[in-house]
């Protein structure tokens, strides 16, 4: 499997040198050259496998020539061991319609876990061939930096440099952060908001002063290989519920369009899915995208939903490449007049190939607290804010009632426990194993929101690679 870049200038790499890279050496995201896809029979053959087991399956045709499929098995194995539920990504049903896919029983407690907890291993497996350094710089909103930085802790050859906006995560995901006190973790409280902290670290990828001296690569769902990882529980849910013999619908919370991206990577493998719906916060530059074609960045507005707090959603860039007709130069026209004006307007080839799987919606935070309040209310089901926006989205779809929706479970509401407290006047509990989180110690380190500021810090504190 070759991988190349949505800018079009890029050398073609394979799954090892994409996952190493993170992103393209032309500013743009790697996507495989084609999309590998199952028959209904080969779906229907999945069904009742341990969820390892159908990560082998459905991830196999992306790492081909890169792993083999013994040590794929090995990886995927050792990373979904650590999850508090057997079932990986256990279902839960709503009512007649919709269920939930509870994606926070991971090490962190947040979606990220399912695809980080196999991507350091990955990371660890690919430096065995080699003597190489490792620097892992990445922005976070909220769940990827502590996922990241628990799946890389004290690995050896790897640094991780994790940037958030100081102030607009909560004091649990900081925490989860700050008290990881390996000696390769380093984090990074910036002056600013996650769309400046993304800004840097993809500037950090394109500055040849860095990129000479550092094997920079990312743990964001700008690499592919974690977003690859996420493909698997679209397959895990739809099996369950009765794929291939009908359809299923999915309702994804998202800010950096990868977890719905994932989702439509499942769709192009041959998975039936009727409809991807995009839910946002009113930070809705995704769903102005997919309901008028108007991609145009504002301020970021906090709300309670801080992972959902972005203006510039990086893998929107693969979605336009492949429904845009896979236009590299094109593309790479495009997004640098995004870059220079924080505004574009969509093709219509790009809106068209878009508007065949994915529906958008918008959520207010009265409406995330009713959705909230419903699932306490009506199911027994205590969710957090992110998770509460998919849900508000999936009950207005109109959908088909005979498709089941599946709304994605991005957090533990103990995450966001103030938030759900709030909305239901229930105060939900941190699990047993993260209940000292409050009583460790943190350690972390405030700079400007300048580039300068950050690659300074990296420079003095990252080893250079072989």
């Amino acid at each position: 499997m070759k991988y190349v870049s949505t800018r079009g200038s890029a050398a073609a790499l394979d799954f090892q040198g994409v996952t190493l890279a993170g992103l393209a050496s032309d500013g743009g995201l790697y996507v495989p050259q084609s999309w590998p896809r199952f028959t209904e029979g080969e779906i229907a053959d999945m069904a009742g496998l341990p969820y390892a087991e159908l990560a082998v399956r459905v991830m196999a045709p992306f790492v081909a020539g890169s792993l083999s499929e013994e040590e794929l098995r090995d990886l995927c194995t050792r990373a979904y061991g650590s999850f508090a539920h057997d079932a990986v990504t256990p279902l839960v049903q709503f009512d007649q319609q919709h269920w939930l896919l509870e994606l926070f029983h991971g090490p962190t407690l947040a979606f990220k876990d399912v695809a980080l907890q196999l991507l350091g291993r990955l990371f660890e497996h690919f430096l065995s061939r080699s003597d190489d350094h490792l620097t892992i710089v990445g922005a976070t909103s909220g769940d990827t930096g502590s996922a990241a930085i628990d799946a890389v802790a004290g690995r050896e050859r790897i640094d991780i440099f994790m940037l958030h906006p100081e102030g607009r995560v909560s004091d649990v995901q900081r925490r989860q952060m700050t008290t990881v006190l390996a000696p390769n973790v380093h984090n990074i409280a910036i002056d600013g908001s996650f769309d400046d902290a993304q800004a840097m670290v993809k500037h950090m990828f394109v500055d040849p002063e860095m990129t000479g001296k550092y094997r920079i690569t990312a743990v964001n769902s700008i690499n592919w290989a974690r977003l690859m990882a996420q493909v698997v529980y679209y397959f895990a849910a739809a099996l369950q519920l009765g794929v291939p013999q009908r359809k299923i619908a999915f309702s994804v919370p998202t800010g950096n369009f990868g977890d719905v991206f994932a989702g439509y990577v499942a769709a192009q493998m041959g998975l039936p899915i009727e409809r991807l719906v995009v839910a946002t916060n009113i930070n809705d530059i995704l769903h102005r995208a997919l309901s008028s074609g108007d991609y145009s960045a504002g301020a970021v507005t906090p709300t309670a939903a801080p992972s959902m707090d972005i203006q510039v959603s990086s893998n929107f860039e693969r979605l336009l490449f492949d429904a845009g007709g896979r236009d590299g130069p094109a593309l790479a026209e495009q997004m640098r007049g995004f870059e220079t004006n924080s505004a574009m307007q969509l093709t219509n080839a790009q809106r068209q190939g878009a508007a065949g799987l994915f529906t958008s919606a918008r959520a207010n935070a009265a409406e995330m607290e009713l959705a909230m309040a419903w699932a306490a209310q009506h199911c027994g089901e205590i969710i957090d804010p992110h998770t509460a926006i998919g849900l508000h989205a999936a009950r207005h779809a109109q959908i088909d009632p005979a498709v089941p929706v599946v709304t994605l479970a991005t957090a533990h509401p103990a995450k966001f426990g103030d938030a759900v407290e709030k909305a239901t006047g229930q105060h939900p509990e941190l699990p047993a194993r993260m209940g000292d989180l409050f009583d460790r110690e943190e350690r972390y380190d405030r700079l400007p929101g300048t580039y300068d500021a950050v690659r300074d810090f990296v420079a003095g504190n990252a080893t250079q690679s072989a």
